[in-house]
């Protein structure tokens, strides 16, 4: 039998070929930009875990919106870091408080950049667990849906354009849907953290967000890593309540998570790139261990690649400048 010449390497020759043939690519749309918001007026606090991220006051947000908004990114997801805690977190509903503070600022200034926000009680609660606790330090379940719903409901009304439940508690799509909808909010999609595994890669993201729980962990509500069938199961659940949009958190770690949730359900699929993945490579870039650009592009690429049509990446303004660039 005679086969015909083989020789992939044809297609490898230029850089110029190699980007006409290349499968997955990477756009400016693909990426939204994480940010941290603090009760407080003039502040701007530096993360140590992770260079070049801050948490910004509602007052000084407004230079970092600018930078996002020339760079062409399109997105930015929200998280709060209140004046007060206490056991219920309620201050995530408080119609002043920092996250509905600086969506208003951002929807005044720049309407058309669509802003996401993450609804949980870790932020919020002085215990740092996601949810109401009973006696002996559990979260209760169904008890904590409605302090959810409550919550996306003020970010809503304050101008979220679409809310992110990050809990894991069951039930809080079709409850938080319910409660949009009977405000008036039909319009305004969910996008759930559908498969949230009890990672370790949370760590400088826990000094970012002030979430750190204050005892135990989080592992009787978040996935165990080893699981992937159940990961559809959550999707598939969250898909039935009413989600818009699924994700899957973290990426790197979970590509085969990310692709089995696109190729299975083919829903708009989002991929968490976080903090501690990118931790690890400014800390080796700094030791010059890598090549941080080079790294950067092909990490996120290849989450694409997976599956995954959305990135939320602390990455995003450096994937930005790059991809603007290279043309």
């Amino acid at each position: 039998m005679n086969f015909p010449d083989l020789r992939l390497r044809r297609l490898r020759t230029t850089e110029t070929l190699r980007n006409m043939v290349r499968e997955t690519n990477l756009r400016l749309d693909d990426l939204i930009y994480p940010l941290f918001v603090i009760f407080g007026r003039d502040k701007k606090i530096p993360v140590n875990a992770m260079p070049g991220i801050f948490q910004f006051s509602p007052d000084r947000l407004g230079e970092e919106l600018a930078e996002i908004k020339e760079l062409g990114i399109p997105a930015v997801l929200l998280f709060g870091l209140p004046e007060y805690k206490d056991a219920r977190g309620s201050s995530a509903w408080d119609d002043n408080g920092p996250v509905q503070e600086a969506l208003k600022r951002c929807k005044d200034t720049y309407p058309e950049l669509l802003a996401v926000t993450d609804v949980c009680m870790c932020e919020y609660t002085d215990h740092g667990h996601c949810g109401l606790l009973d006696a002996q330090g559990y979260v209760m379940n169904d008890a904590s849906l409605e302090l959810l719903a409550r919550e996306a409901l003020s970010h809503v009304r304050a101008g979220a354009d679409i809310v992110a439940p990050s809990d894991m508690m069951d039930g809080r799509i079709s409850e938080i849907r319910r409660a949009l909808d009977e405000h008036g909010f039909i319009n305004t999609p969910i996008m759930a953290y559908s498969a949230k595994y009890a990672s370790g890669f949370y760590g400088p993201f826990r000094e970012a967000a002030g979430s750190a729980p204050a005892f135990g962990d989080r592992k009787a509500y978040q996935m165990d890593t080893g699981n992937v069938n159940e990961a559809l199961r959550e999707v598939r659940l969250d898909i039935a309540e009413g989600a818009d949009m699924v994700m899957v958190k973290p990426a790197l770690p979970y590509l085969d998570v990310i692709k089995a949730v696109k190729d299975t359900f083919g829903y708009p699929t989002a991929a968490y790139n976080v903090s501690g993945e990118y931790a690890m490579i400014k800390a080796a870039a700094a030791r010059n261990w890598l090549d941080e650009e080079r790294v950067v592009m092909e990490s996120l690429t290849c989450i694409k690649r997976a599956g995954a049509d959305m990135i939320i990446t602390y990455f995003a303004k450096d994937a930005a400048r790059l991809l603007r660039k290279n043309g």
